[in-house]
């Protein structure tokens, strides 16, 4: 499929198209399949898209227009036929037009058929135009419950979903149960009483905390197992981080751009990670924090209305307070090496490949974790309340600067922590680093992130884990955190106390654009 915007340059047809592609409306308007696009030979539209400098050429040729597939959101063919007059009817063409490179609308062509179109044709015609645009593995007019949060990040959510997004999922003739949430953790309790029979994918339209709320729920059930792989899950990007919608569509996060990659999204198994903490077990997709992340996340709440740029002020802060956060790390490595990790990203980026080419429509298949029951899968390594494997690498750091782990590889815009990640390899990411780094050093670590230099990085280790728990080391008076400091669990503060996490292969299913995370991979990754 072709992709929106940076694909819909000029398209010259020299070939004569087959007869079966080619529907013929009469007063020089025809529509055309080619390659990867849709034709519309139109003048008028041709004149108008132009005059609106859209993002669809009209071609080789000022009378025509070429929208790719991959924008195509409907068409039908429909009867206007009576009694009075019988015969006539009309072909409905619903797509998304770019208006920037960051923005999509949905726009409508229409067309009489005239007499000397039959309706029988025109309507196979519209099924063919279907087929190519959405594929094979791409399911039309999804069952979607939304759950739209208004007081995400700087707040607008709203908006965003009416003005953005609710147009375009309409466009694709969706159907769409909406749900505004007014308290924290409502999205917990919708997802653990949610008809599975009722919807396909569950949308929360917020940051990454609705997210986070959805999986929980989802694992709350008691067919847990069957919830998870069933429902998909996918993410309408309106908070300050939005790390889900940067790796199932891309970043920068556009909301409108991630609703048609949803219309148009693949089902893909994601791994899942368990947290154990005191006497309680969640569900995190996407990081666990300790240190300058977690401190310039949760500890800039006050900074919302900033966006995304609140983080940057935190970490500059906090950089220059040279502060550290001692603490006790024991993990399951499976590898330790860059190199190593490289070459396992090289091969399983291949096999996504690989599996994508047979039908184009989805990303490297591995099938989910077995295991007896319905409920969440058990736990191989136990809980933090157990004893510590012996085979797991135990060490103390008292001068670390900073402990992250994640489970995909954008943790929000410019933010690619993990360029490693995969979708499903049943391996966490790891990374941490010393905090006695000059403020230097520092910063030419957080800048080497955005510059897609930090996987190389000498002050950075990275590790491919899949399990692991840390024990923080209490400090007195250094944090606002309470309690000695700022844990984050996918961009949600939990208790200053240890905690232990372990992977579980696919237990998620989410939408997504290509079939894996939306990520270059660590440079130098193709030599590896």
């Amino acid at each position: 499929m072709a992709k929106q915007w940076a694909s819909t340059g000029p398209i010259a047809v020299e070939t004569t198209p087959t007869p079966d592609s080619v529907l013929n409306l009469g007063k020089g308007v025809s529509l055309v399949f080619w390659d990867t696009s849709l034709i519309v030979k139109d003048r008028a539209q041709a004149k108008r898209h132009r005059n609106k400098s859209c993002g669809f050429t009209a071609g080789s040729s000022p009378n025509q227009l070429a929208i790719p597939f991959y924008n195509i959101l409907w068409a039908e063919a429909t009867s206007t036929a009576t009694d009075s007059q019988p015969g006539g009817g009309s072909i409905t063409i619903d797509y998304a037009l770019p208006t920037s490179p960051k923005h999509v609308r949905p726009e409508k062509l229409t067309y009489p058929l005239g007499a000397d179109v039959p309706l029988q044709d025109a309507t196979k015609w519209v099924e063919t135009l279907l087929d190519k645009a959405y594929g094979p593995g791409v399911q039309r007019r999804k069952r979607a419950k939304a759950i739209v949060n208004p007081h995400a990040g700087p707040g607008g959510a709203d908006k965003i979903w009416d003005r953005d997004v609710r147009p375009l999922f309409e466009a694709a003739r969706m159907t769409l149960d909406v749900t505004r949430t007014s308290i924290t953790k409502e999205a917990i309790t919708i997802c653990e009483q949610l008809d599975l029979s009722a919807f396909d994918v569950v949308i929360p339209c917020s940051g990454d905390g609705l997210p986070f709320e959805c999986f929980n729920g989802l694992g709350n059930r008691p067919d847990a197992r069957k919830a998870l792989s069933e429902l998909a899950v996918a993410h309408i990007p309106c908070g300050s981080g939005n790390g889900m919608s940067c790796n199932l569509y891309g970043s920068p996060p556009c909301p409108s751009l991630a609703a048609l990659s949803i219309i148009k999204g693949v089902r893909a198994k994601m791994d899942l990670m368990s947290v154990t903490q005191g006497d309680k077990r969640m569900l995190s997709f996407l990081s666990q924090s300790l240190g300058i992340i977690a401190e310039s996340d949760l500890g800039t709440e006050h900074l919302r209305w900033m966006g995304a740029k609140r983080f940057d002020v935190g970490v500059v802060q906090r950089i220059f307070s040279k502060k550290v956060y001692p603490c006790e790390v024991a993990a399951k490595v499976e590898i330790a090496d860059k190199q190593a990790i490289k070459a396992h990203f090289k091969r399983i980026r291949a096999q996504e490949d690989e599996e994508a080419s047979k039908d184009g429509s989805s990303g490297r298949k591995v099938l989910q974790e077995d295991w007896e029951g319905e409920g969440l899968p058990p736990l191989k390594y136990g809980t933090i309340n157990d004893k510590v494997p012996e085979d797991w690498e135990k060490t103390t750091y008292d001068n670390m600067g900073n402990f992250y782990n994640g489970n995909m590889a954008w943790m929000a815009p410019a933010a690619n922590f993990f360029p490693a990640a995969c979708i499903n390899d049943g391996l966490m990411d790891l990374v941490y680093n010393d905090g006695n780094l000059s403020a230097a050093k520092y910063i030419g670590l957080m800048t080497a992130v955005e510059s897609g230099k930090f996987f190389d990085n000498p002050n950075m280790t990275y590790r491919k884990i899949s399990a692991y728990r840390i024990t923080p080391i209490r400090q007195t008076g250094t944090s606002a955190g309470g309690e000695g400091g700022y844990i984050s669990i996918d961009g949600e503060k939990v208790p200053f106390a240890p905690f232990q996490v372990e992977i579980h292969p696919g237990l998620a299913t989410v939408l997504c654009k290509s079939g894996r995370f939306e990520t270059p991979g660590p440079m130098g990754w193709e030599k590896a």
